[in-house]
């Protein structure tokens, strides 16, 4: 599922106010990046070149966080069934939920969507 061409960036303290989490992957990342390339874990949301898609498919609400560095080596990665994503900050918890033509979209193409 992980893009060979992600690179993993921080997110700068003072731009955390942007940050969102992606409600199907729970990846952080700021949202004009989200607007730009679009989720590195589900590239079926196409959320790139789409403001309506990030703001309906990423949450600016959730709680906690974890880096995950490697995630095919990671134990926290395999326990919160993240080991096949990309390398990157993770939101424990996200808060909301997808539109149901997302969910309905998802379920078609063989996605599962664990909220």
């Amino acid at each position: 599922m992980a893009d060979s061409l992600y690179t993993w960036q921080p997110i700068p303290p003072n731009q955390m106010r942007y940050a969102r989490a992606c409600m199907v992957c729970s990846i952080i990342m700021v949202q004009s990046r989200f607007r730009s390339e679009g989720c590195p874990n589900c590239p079926f949301l196409d959320l790139k070149g789409s403001p309506e898609a990030v703001e309906s498919c990423t949450s600016s609400v959730f709680e906690g966080t974890m880096a995950i560095a490697s995630p095919r080596t990671s134990w926290v990665a395999r326990w919160n069934r993240i080991d096949n994503y990309v390398p990157g900050t993770y939101a424990i918890q996200v808060m909301g939920s997808l539109p149901e033509d997302v969910k309905q979209a998802m379920e078609d193409d063989g996605h599962v969507y664990i909220p």
